[in-house]
């Protein structure tokens, strides 16, 4: 295949996708029920109903534009070669393939970042607000937005750099060494995220000594979840919407709840919350996503290995002879119909699990304090109760919250 022809293909992919995508959003709108369902009303009153249904219809119309706008810039880049043109740049001042590929890259992160920076702060400053759930600050904005480009140039620099040195010493064969790379890498994250990296944004706690505290050790001692520390996290510094999770791997793990979640919801409404979490960790959904993330990175590096070498699609952007940084860039186009299927599984994969973890906090904990945890987390984050079923089929990692609900309620009864 010439370049050209890469180029047609790289278009139909791109477009291709944004049709795709503004299609299944446009009948996630069209599918909203205005008149407020029996099975919603008994705890959604009709006022913050027709606000969530507000709240959704404003994001989906703001994605449009800033999809519309996104989808532009794209198809301006490959068609008049601008990714060519931003590697020239960067040749004027460097020469060695790694300091290319990280400056081919910071450059172009940087000017998407820009471009798309009035509408972060549109959606954060306007429509967040406007609902109730921003508490951003505009100094935390701008903060974060310094601290995610450093940490991006130092973890995501260090990770380009070893895969192009491994491209340029081992040849085809590099895919092996730096999925191992990778795998050691995402499981060093999932070790010390909440210690190393989560601090650089938000302040975290240990949970008071209490009735919540005791309501969780005990139930951890119930199932014998090796609880190693209960946190609380400042969520609040920056939304008013809830969450809760737990990290580490072996046997001591750490638990993180938002300070919104504790401030919203009944002690029994928190533990059943962290129930479910627990049930992901007794199901070895934690360990089975992490191998299948593991197996699909190593998929995606064996057909990489194939195509990185690839003159043509250093053509097909607009370059000259074979640069690496370019014909990655191409590749991430050419492999996202393949990467929507695989996330098209994975999806599934998730929903199952979310429904076995919330019978596992059913038969361990209490069906009904789950469901009203639920409730109020949809309620108080302005959730889409009714999405289309396409939409749900490709993007949904949950299952929407009626379904969930029903689930609880079928087998409870």
């Amino acid at each position: 295949m010439n370049a050209g022809m890469i180029l047609i293909l790289l278009i139909v992919i791109t477009l291709g996708g944004y049709v795709f995508n503004t299609l299944l959003e446009f009948l996630n709108l069209k599918a909203e029920r205005r008149e407020i369902p029996d099975e919603v009303a008994a705890f959604y009153d009709r006022e913050k109903y027709i606000r969530s249904l507000d709240y959704h219809r404003e994001k989906t119309r703001f994605e449009f534009i800033t999809s519309g706008l996104s989808i532009l810039v794209s198809l301006a880049l490959l068609v008049f070669g601008g990714f060519g043109f931003i590697d020239s740049i960067v040749h004027r001042y460097f020469e060695a393939p790694i300091p290319v590929a990280l400056a081919f890259f910071a450059l172009l992160g940087i000017l998407s970042d820009w471009l798309t920076m009035p509408f972060q702060w549109y959606a954060t400053f306007v429509i967040e607000e406007k609902y109730g759930f921003n508490k951003t600050t505009l100094r935390t904005f701008f903060l974060d937005k310094l601290k995610g480009y450093l940490l991006g140039a130092v973890i995501g620099g260090g990770l380009l750099a070893a895969l192009i040195l491994l491209i340029q010493k081992i040849g085809p064969g590099f895919w092996i060494w730096f999925g191992l790379i990778a795998a050691v890498f995402i499981l060093l994250m999932n070790m010390f995220y909440t210690s190393l990296i989560l601090p650089l944004f938000n302040k975290l706690t240990p949970l008071p000594e209490g009735e919540l505290k005791s309501a969780i050790e005990s139930f951890a001692s119930k199932v014998h979840f090796p609880l190693d520390n209960i946190f609380v996290i400042d969520g609040s510094r920056r939304s008013n919407k809830a969450n809760a999770f737990f990290s580490g791997i072996g046997r001591k793990k750490k638990i993180v709840l938002f300070d919104t979640l504790i401030q919203h919801h009944s002690k029994e409404e928190l533990v059943a919350v962290l129930a479910h979490e627990v049930g992901h960790f007794k199901k070895k959904h934690i360990i089975l996503s992490y191998v299948f993330s593991i197996a699909q990175i190593f998929l995606i590096l064996f057909i990489l290995s194939r195509m990185v070498f690839s003159p043509e699609l250093t053509l097909a952007l607009g370059g000259q002879g074979i640069a690496i940084h370019l014909n990655l860039l191409a590749f991430g186009i050419l492999y996202s119909p393949i990467s929507g299927v695989l996330g098209l599984f994975m999806s599934l994969y998730s929903r199952r699990n979310e429904y076995e973890a919330d019978a596992y906090a059913r038969e361990t904990y209490s069906a009904e304090a789950l469901a009203e945890a639920l409730k109020r987390l949809s309620v108080d984050s302005l959730s889409n109760l009714y999405p289309h079923p396409a939409y749900v089929f490709f993007y949904y990692s949950h299952p929407p919250l009626l379904d969930r609900l029903r689930a609880l309620q079928s087998k409870a009864g």
